[in-house]
């Protein structure tokens, strides 16, 4: 689609980009910027250059606003391809596309029938609309915290008999538009809001879950961003207009690629009409992430600290109404089950942010997530559907203060991002309504299937714990604990806390998230030993734009593969592993692949015994002799962290607290509190 709309991929050097970007006719463009190594996404994300969503293991794509953009990354020896030379033009064709869709499409096969991308006021009336057409099964609410401009920010909560308070059902939250510019996120949002609503009580499997769970539905939580976003970027083309002449004059993008809020200077808000004349180019550079701004780690690796930048992270952690609005939504509520939707990437994403061998603040690594073994189960699952790519979030590139790391590590809910679509932020309707419902191989299932397995999740008592037992008719029931959550340069102060009322047999049960967070729970992290277990050296040489393979047996029991590559001379090689097959065919497993200069090095955790390959490639070497070592190690895991924490249960009357309990509990337990006591004190 992009090859028929935007013109075929361009790779172009630097220089050729450069020369291009000097030129008086600069558009706003999308290019792939190659970074084959941790420290050249870092040092890229130092730029405050405006990064996607969408990256690998060796790119990340930029959206290049600006001559300047481009000079900065010739000066800082980047290497990129332009892939959308023109992002005003493209737009401008969607919109044509779109247009087009349309006018020939009378009902799409999404849930609402929608044909075309929602403004504002659409999701407003959608969430009006569910509401009051159903009002045993949907309730509007609005967040507590008005935007900077002072718009409401609404959500809709939908579950059989809504209005009940003594059931103590989990809580699944989905959460649309945190960047402005993705409006996707917001269209499958709300979309998923309507595909239960209208599908309860007529399929049994949506019915049994609205019966099990309670669903909160936000799908634009960055509302003033979003409006200047889609407002500027349904562009006109005049040519319509200009009675059949030849002249190609476009509307300014404007705010169309906006990301951030409309934070204009930190501390104050916006005044009238601030935000949208905001100078920055493409509306990037002004505003807070939000989705740098909440507080787990808020600070550290992959966000800004210069409003300039695309990934700032604000004044302080929770500093924005948005964020604080979510952070208040999800504290008050027991939530199993988190997807927050952004584009675009095709990826499923879960915690952490940072790799695992990431010294953290408290100086010791990161590590992975205590539950990781069940975060990657559920993701690889939910990718199934879609085609997408199951990973750490970390994979992509560095972040921190981003929501499910928040969300996940200070109440334990599972929490995932869904980066939707292969490649841009607003794509042609029809691929919102392809990437929902799925298509090719994943006709029938895509995100629509995937949203229903993390549903199931958040409703399965063995992802959380149970609370039950006896307690006074109509008594008040409130779990609550507050701590310190970490940044990366110090804490701040948390509370959950939620309630719920006990029915008129006097018994309850209530599903709730465990009561030690994740962030302080036990966590394994590796220690490779000193000595190999088995270690082979050889050297050569590669002709340069050729590679040169040797075999390395692995022949016993290992921890880790390492392979290292080293030359004399400060060139370019890069070194790919590769594992041999029974029917003979190779699969690659491992590659490094630095800048000039870089040292290469491979690391391949519990390699099956087999014959590996490992590949010297020459990209940019003039004297091409190296050394390369293959060894095998045992390591260790060390365990750290440790603390037990309890929730501390509360039965109320009539606002006085008749008793309280500790109440420890275990992801999949079940924990029986005796609440006789405030029974006796009400007598």
């Amino acid at each position: 689609m992009l090859a028929a709309v935007g013109g075929a991929t361009a790779s172009t050097t630097a220089t050729a980009d450069t020369a291009h970007a000097a030129s008086s006719d600069f558009r706003p463009q999308l290019v792939t910027v190659d970074t084959p190594t941790r420290a050249a996404k870092a040092k890229l994300s130092a730029l405050g250059l405006d990064l996607t969503e969408h990256a690998g293991h060796d790119f990340v794509e930029v959206v290049l606003h600006t001559p300047s953009d481009a000079l900065a990354l010739q000066l800082a020896g980047f290497r990129w391809q332009t892939r959308i030379p023109d992002l005003v033009q493209r737009e401008s064709d969607v919109n044509a596309a779109n247009r087009a869709y349309a006018a020939a499409t009378g009902t799409s096969p999404l849930p609402s029938g929608r044909d075309s991308y929602r403004r504002l006021a659409d999701y407003t009336a959608d969430l009006d609309r569910l509401a009051g057409q159903h009002p045993g099964l949907v309730r509007k609410f609005a967040l507590p915290h008005q935007s900077l401009e002072g718009k409401q920010v609404h959500g809709v909560e939908i579950a059989h008999d809504v209005r009940a308070t003594d059931d103590g059902r989990p809580v699944f939250l989905m959460l649309g538009l945190h960047h402005a510019r993705e409006w996707p996120s917001g269209e499958h949002t709300v979309e998923f809001a309507h595909d239960l609503v209208k599908n309860y009580g007529s399929d049994a499997r949506i019915t049994a879950l609205l019966k099990k769970v309670r669903v909160l539905v936000v799908p634009v939580v960055n509302v003033d961003g979003f409006e200047k976003s889609v407002n500027d970027g349904q562009l006109i083309d005049l040519r319509d207009l200009d009675d059949g002449g030849t002249g190609s004059i476009l509307a300014t993008p404007g705010n169309a690629y906006k990301r951030k809020n409309c934070r204009i200077v930190d501390g104050q808000r916006p005044l009238a009409g601030e935000c949208a004349l905001a100078s920055s180019p493409g509306g990037f550079g002004a505003g807070v992430d939000l989705n740098r701004n909440y507080g787990g780690l808020w600070g550290g690796p992959g966000a800004a600290a210069e409003p300039v930048h695309a990934t700032y992270r604000g004044a302080g952690p929770f500093s924005e109404p948005e964020t604080q609005n979510v952070r208040e939504l999800v504290s008050g509520r027991q939530v199993t089950g988190l997807i927050t939707n952004h584009t675009f990437s095709d990826l499923v994403l879960r915690p952490n942010g940072v790799a695992p061998d990431t010294v953290g603040p408290d100086g010791q690594p990161v590590g992975d997530p205590p539950d990781e073994p069940a975060l990657k189960e559920l993701g690889d699952r939910m990718a199934a559907q879609n085609g997408y790519t199951s990973q750490h979030s970390w994979e992509l590139y560095d972040t921190t203060g981003t929501t499910e790391d928040w969300s996940y590590n200070a109440t334990g809910g599972y929490g995932y991002t869904f980066e939707i679509g292969p490649d841009e932020f607003h794509p042609p309707f029809p691929e919102v309504v392809d990437e929902y419902l799925g298509k090719g191989a994943y006709a029938g299932k895509g995100n629509r299937e995937a949203y229903l397995l993390a549903l199931e999740s958040a409703a399965d008592p063995e992802q959380h714990a149970v609370i039950s037992g006896k307690a006074p008719a109509g008594a008040t029931l409130r779990l609550k604990k507050t701590f310190a959550t970490p940044t990366w340069s110090g804490t701040v102060k948390d509370t959950l806390d939620t309630t719920m009322e006990v029915g008129a047999d006097g018994s309850y049960t209530w599903h709730v998230n465990p009561s030690t967070r994740p962030v302080v729970k036990a966590r394994q992290i590796e220690v490779v030993g000193s000595e190999p277990l088995k270690r082979e050296t050889s050297t050569g040489t590669t002709a340069p734009g050729q590679s040169t393979d040797r075999e390395f047996v692995v022949d016993r029991d290992a921890d880790v593969l390492e392979a290292a590559l080293d030359w004399p001379t400060p060139d370019d090689l890069d070194l790919y592993v590769l594992r041999r097959n029974a029917d003979g065919s190779l699969t690659r497993v491992g590659s490094s692949t630095g800048s000039v200069g870089e040292k290469e090095r491979v690391l391949i955790d519990d390699p099956q015994q087999g014959t590996y390959v490992l590949r010297v490639e020459n990209w940019a070497s003039a004297s091409p002799s190296w050394n390369l070592t293959a060894s095998l190690y045992e390591s260790t895991t060390s365990e750290v962290g440790g603390v037990i924490e309890n929730w501390t249960l509360s039965c109320e009357k009539d606002g006085k607290v008749l008793q309280q309990l500790p109440v420890v509990a275990d992801r999949g337990d079940r924990v029986k509190a005796d609440l006789g006591e405030c029974g006796r004190k009400q007598g």
